[in-house]
């Protein structure tokens, strides 16, 4: 028997059902996010708690997103003082010789993000690359939202799907399911691949129809543009022109050089996630200090905090919209309780765990009803944009489904998870591929929308393939 549905799950599905109609017609969400914060609240506490329980959201989301946040500033700030003193005309001459088209710009970068996120995971992979591959894919025409959506997809959705080499979503899926780690790596491994290849090549197909309708042009949001971004200007020819052609190339390699070590440190060290993503940051911010320093001599101390100031504005800018969205799905997990304290029923895992775990109590079981089914769990448990949180439920109801169907457990727990990632891991929550929009000076919520499509056709696509396997 599944858990009792009060009027908190309800209410949560009704506003993520116009949440998801909002964004269909392009409009904002913010309203809406806000309002279904305080109808949680209201649901179960009184209307002084439900009024604080939208401040209190919005605080979680932002400590929640407050990394991301810090390394995409970051970055950023880097990426201005390097496209000002022309060093970043240096770093990126390889790669033009390599991405000579748009499209050899789109498999290119989505290539080298995917292989580089199977052994870092998707955000350190994301400023790892951004910086340099972005440039070079705008000078052969590719615009920063396709570039957006090519790391995004083979990142956020191939590599860390399948996650064959830290192994951290099987291993939790595999562990709920109560079958090796490996068996679900196995059957994963074709579900991956298709989920893959529908999504990136429809995803290439519809770039490229409006790149020639001209529905889709080449400009960044202000990420690289040459002047001012965010209000802030400088005098670009001045500055690039403070370096010598020597030494920019000598900056060039010494950059590159500490970017590969960081690469090392984080394979042997074993480091993922947030570690790998701080160790970048620090990085970032020792080379911004040194080439600051370096190419305004006397004014450096001072271009040292205009950059990061510069980064600090794009980056909230661009997470405005995203902190009231994000804050009102994170109730759907454990936020909620820390808010709004223990106003669920007993044997609860929160709205969204609770919503999947009713889906599959109340569906007939067969291999097609099973695979659809694990699909439809896994992309509610990715609702609240992590992608991780809902993994273990699926696993979980896979076996209940596989003990029913008598076979087939492997493939539904990898099928699952696939779908989990896919959606918070993530290519259409808006939050969740922040890092890749962010890079790229492009509106997270456009990139979600451009996923949407290919997304779709690709887990129906997956679902089909799961049914004959299991």
């Amino acid at each position: 028997m599944g858990i009792e549905l009060v009027g908190l799950h309800w209410v949560y599905l009704t506003i993520v059902v116009l949440l998801i109609f909002c964004m269909i017609l392009r409009r904002d969400t913010t309203l809406l996010c806000i309002l279904g914060i305080f109808l949680l609240g209201i649901s179960t506490n009184s209307i002084a708690t439900s009024v604080s329980g939208i401040f209190n959201s919005f605080i979680f989301a932002i400590k929640e997103l407050l990394s991301t946040i810090l390394i995409i500033s970051i970055i950023v700030a880097l990426s201005r003082v390097l496209t000002i003193t022309g060093i970043n005309e240096v770093m990126i001459s390889p790669f033009t010789r390599l991405m000579r088209s748009p499209s050899l710009a789109y498999w290119t970068i989505g290539i080298v993000m995917m292989v580089i996120s199977w052994f870092f995971w998707p955000s350190p992979a994301v400023a790892l690359i951004g910086v340099v591959l972005l440039p070079a894919a705008m000078r052969v025409g590719l615009p920063p939202i396709a570039v957006a959506v090519s790391m995004n997809l083979f990142g956020h959705g191939i590599a860390l799907s399948g996650d064959f080499v830290i192994q951290a979503a099987p291993k939790l899926t595999a562990d709920a399911a109560g079958i090796p780690v490996i068996d679900v790596i196995s059957a994963s491994v074709p579900l991956v691949f298709v989920m893959g290849a529908v999504t990136t090549i429809t995803a290439f197909w519809l770039i490229r129809k409006d790149l020639k309708s001209g529905k889709l042009v080449n400009t960044a949001d202000g990420l690289f543009q040459a002047g001012g971004h965010n209000g802030l200007t400088y005098d670009h020819k001045s500055q690039t022109n403070s370096l010598t052609p020597n030494m920019r190339k000598m900056m060039a390699v010494i950059i590159t050089i500490l970017y590969l070590i960081d690469v090392l440190v984080m394979y042997f060290l074993k480091l993922q996630g947030g570690d790998a993503t701080a160790l970048l940051g620090g990085t970032t911010i020792l080379i911004l200090l040194a080439v600051s320093l370096l190419a305004h001599r006397n004014q450096g101390l001072e271009k040292i905090t205009e950059y990061i100031i510069d980064g600090f504005q794009f980056g909230f800018r661009v997470f405005g919209p995203v902190i009231p969205i994000a804050a009102f799905f994170y109730l759907g997990d454990s936020a909620l309780f820390e808010i709004f304290g223990k106003v669920m029923p007993e044997g609860s895992n929160g709205i969204v765990n609770d919503l999947g775990v009713a889906l599959a109590h109340t569906v007939p079981i067969n291999a097609p009803v099973g695979a659809l089914t694990l699909v439809t769990t896994g992309a509610i448990t990715g609702l609240d944009g992590s992608g991780f949180s809902g993994i273990s439920l699926v696993g979980s109801i896979a076996h209940l489904f596989s003990i029913a169907i008598g076979s087939g457990i492997a493939t539904l727990t990898a099928l699952g998870q696939i779908a989990a990632i896919w959606v918070g891991g993530g290519t259409i929550i808006p939050w969740a591929l922040i890092p890749a929009a962010a890079i790229c000076g492009v509106n997270p919520f456009d990139v979600a929308r451009r996923n949407l499509i290919p997304v779709l056709i690709g887990l129906g696509v997956t679902t089909i393939v799961a049914i004959f396997l299991i």
